[in-house]
């Protein structure tokens, strides 16, 4: 009775909206490569379906449970560059060597949460590489903000002038006026398609793993690693730079075992987010950060919602204009990605290290199947080392 008290005296509507959002960007951004990947591995509708429920089950227990747990926003995603890796390396096996595969992964992950190895790589990291690849990975964002008005003009210039108004008047309603105004628009000017959006149940489907050395090491390690990398590294530094200082132990384990647990039904990597994550952290999803976790409350119900729906998820997101998505990622992400570049800028004598990691970030390259981020803290860590030692 008291823990329920509390959610009511800590609900705000604009954590409702920041976990919307948070949950809208992550599908929307990312369902079409999940449903490649599923599809390259041969994988039938029915199947299709049951990777999607599995996905948004494992994704909304998770981001719940955590959230509540530990009163911050935690939150937990598919593994975006996983599904691009799968893309290409799923054709050739069977549905059962690539559910192997997953599970292959999901013990590695959760063998480096138990252990400590993860939590300990992370407190070696210094916090302004840390910020400087938040800020590098959420720039594209920002630029989509203005990029879109390429593509449209009026929708932008509205959300963005109702943003910018809302800010002065109402900001902890700034996002949740802009997306209202936004959907309202669109909805005017016959852009959203609800035409063809049908309610199908997610069903979960069973199918037995296989384990085979080729696909253990052609797959799995791979997917780990760039689960890891490129995912749950961001994902610590997210929460870090919001003043947040999680178990990352203890995260690492649960999203590892619960991966485990659902992988059979097609959950081939969970990770904490990075994109979704910074949305709940901001200061648009509550000025106090101590109640900010409802934001990851909401982001969980939601993610449990589309699990449930699995079926309906991808007309559900393509029923909303590409440039809506664009321009309110763009908006909710703006205040993180200054915060970010003035954490990675701070310390004069990291400044140059700092750069290094957003540029290198930023660019986006993968390379051996592993993300921006990763090489971008990498080549700032040796900047770092290079110059210190010259000093």
């Amino acid at each position: 009775m008291q823990a329920l008290r509390r959610l009511q005296q800590d609900f705000s509507f604009s954590s409702l909206v920041a976990g919307f959002i948070a949950v809208l960007t992550g599908y929307s951004s990312a369902a079409v490569i999940v449903f490649q990947a599923a599809e390259a591995a041969g994988a039938s509708n029915s199947q299709i379906s049951s990777w999607m429920w599995a996905l948004g089950i494992s994704m909304g227990l998770t981001t719940l449970g955590l959230s509540l747990r530990y009163k911050m926003p935690i939150i937990t995603a598919w593994s975006t560059p996983g599904a691009a890796l799968l893309v290409t390396s799923l054709p050739g096996l069977s549905m059962s060597q690539a559910i192997g595969a997953f599970l292959f992964s999901a013990l590695l992950i959760t063998l480096f949460g138990v252990t400590g190895l993860f939590a300990r790589l992370m407190h070696k990291i210094p916090a302004s590489l840390a910020a400087a690849m938040l800020a590098g990975i959420l720039l594209q964002f920002g630029l989509n903000l203005f990029i879109s008005l390429e593509q449209q003009l009026l929708l932008p210039l509205a959300m963005m002038a109702t943003y910018l108004i809302s800010k002065r008047y109402l900001p902890r309603y700034a996002i949740a006026l802009s997306l209202v105004l936004g959907v309202l628009l669109a909805a005017a000017q016959q852009q959203v398609q609800l035409s063809q959006l049908t309610l199908t149940w997610g069903k979960p489907e069973w199918i037995t793993p296989e384990l085979h050395w080729a696909s253990l090491l052609s797959v799995g390690l791979p997917l780990f690693i760039v689960t890891m990398a490129s995912q749950n590294l961001p994902g610590v530094a997210v929460l870090q730079s919001a003043g947040y200082r999680p178990p990352v132990s203890a995260i690492i384990s649960w999203t590892g075992l619960s991966n485990l647990l659902l992988a059979p039904f097609g959950a081939y990597a969970l990770n904490l987010a990075a994109i979704s994550a910074a949305v709940c952290t901001s200061q648009e999803a509550h000025d106090d950060p101590r109640k900010r976790y409802m934001a990851g409350v909401f982001a969980g119900l939601f993610y449990l919602a589309l699990g449930i729906l699995g079926g309906t998820v991808a007309g559900l997101f393509a029923a909303l204009p590409k440039v809506l998505v664009m321009v309110i990622a763009g908006l909710a992400l703006l205040n993180t990605i200054a915060n970010g570049l003035v954490a990675a800028l701070q310390q004069t004598s990291e400044r140059e290290a700092a750069a290094v990691t957003f540029l290198l970030t930023a660019s986006g390259i993968t390379l051996f199947g592993i993300g921006a981020a990763f090489w971008g803290l990498i080549a700032g860590v040796i900047t770092l080392i290079c110059l210190k030692a010259k000093d």
